[in-house]
């Protein structure tokens, strides 16, 4: 019996010190909290918030430096992009970011940052290890969505009241076109192969698919949930799984993620989350996937493989932005600016 005994305690340490050494090495969850003025950051492992700590005025968009040794915020109220260290939570220093600093998104290059300025209607560039501007770059009335193509060669913003997608030629830092999208588009993702982007319509209630090549919307996705009106299904985050098999797109306040066949277009699913889900992130390995509830102030945790929430994270006062710092051994291996 005492043998018995000794055996089942020996199980739980290894057990023990088996999380204790999970906790260490795992991916961390930063989410910006709208009204609080703060960050809080989840353990991946736990999922419990383990610290939280002030940023500027406003925070929105936020995402890290490839070997997550950095963390930028969109301090929107604050006119600034502030770069953080996210062990410590402090600011190291502001970027010039334009006027009203919504989303933003940093080039493969890991230097060049994408801004969107709700305000003025600009694009502004910035080079994050000069801090200088690189240009201003005029675009469509509320700039809000941004993103850079994998090969690092075009830059969208999404602009909400010209309800536009306009291209930015990133060696010349130009707009070159512009693709005509649903009301009030929010947010754009390229695919892994950047032959496609994803860009959201909030008020419009619809995705569109572009072909990069000819800048031609090539579907239109709508959505529909029993039980919910139609101008609740408001779509705002998007993210992409890199096998190109998925798309999960944020639908505010129906308080939905919709899961669509990323080949067909086909709405497979939607899942509940929290209330009014902003903005979307997936961990390294893309097996689960955080959403930001701003009006219950929580962060849902999805299984990707089953598609199902596990777990619902307090955070603070209006949670928006998401971004995962990855595992230390998973950041050295991406490689990036020390």
């Amino acid at each position: 019996m005492r043998r018995a005994a000794t055996a089942r305690l020996a199980v739980l340490l290894c057990l023990a010190l088996g999380l204790s050494a999970g906790s260490a090495s795992a991916e961390e969850i930063f989410v910006s909290n709208e009204r609080d003025n703060t960050v809080s950051v989840i353990d991946g492992t736990t999922l419990e918030v383990i610290r939280t700590f002030p940023v500027g005025r406003r925070p929105r968009g936020l995402t890290f430096s490839r070997d997550g040794r950095t963390l930028y915020v969109c301090a929107s109220d604050s006119d600034a992009v502030q770069v953080i260290d996210p062990d410590t939570g402090a600011v190291r220093h502001n970027l010039p970011s334009g006027e009203d600093p919504e989303q933003f998104a940093l080039a493969p290059d890991d230097r060049t940052l994408f801004i969107a300025n709700e305000e003025n209607a600009t694009t502004t560039v910035v080079d994050a290890q000069t801090r200088k501007v690189l240009a201003q770059i005029d675009v469509g009335i509320e700039p809000e969505g941004m993103a850079v193509s994998p090969d690092g060669k075009v830059a969208v913003t999404t602009s909400e009241t010209t309800n536009m997608v306009h291209w930015i030629d990133v060696p010349t830092l130009t707009a070159t076109d512009a693709t005509l999208v649903g009301q009030r588009p929010r947010a754009a993702a390229f695919s892994a192969d950047g032959r496609v982007l994803w860009a959201t319509s909030e008020i419009g209630g619809t995705v569109a698919v572009i072909d990069t090549a000819t800048r031609k919307v090539i579907e239109t996705i709508e959505f529909a949930v029993k039980g919910i009106a139609a101008d609740r299904l408001q779509p705002v985050g998007v993210t992409l799984t890199r096998d190109g098999r998925f798309a999960f797109v944020a639908l505010g306040p129906s308080d939905r993620v919709a899961v669509i066949d990323a080949k067909t277009y086909k709405v497979l699913n939607y899942i509940l989350v929290g209330r009014r889900v902003w903005q979307l992130a997936m961990t390294p390995d893309e097996s689960r996937l955080f959403t930001t509830n701003g009006v219950s102030g929580d962060v849902t945790v999805i299984d990707v493989a089953t598609q199902r929430p596990v777990r619902s994270v307090k955070v603070g006062r209006f949670p928006w932005g998401v971004a995962v710092r990855p595992a230390p051994s998973a950041a050295a291996s991406a490689g990036g600016a020390p």
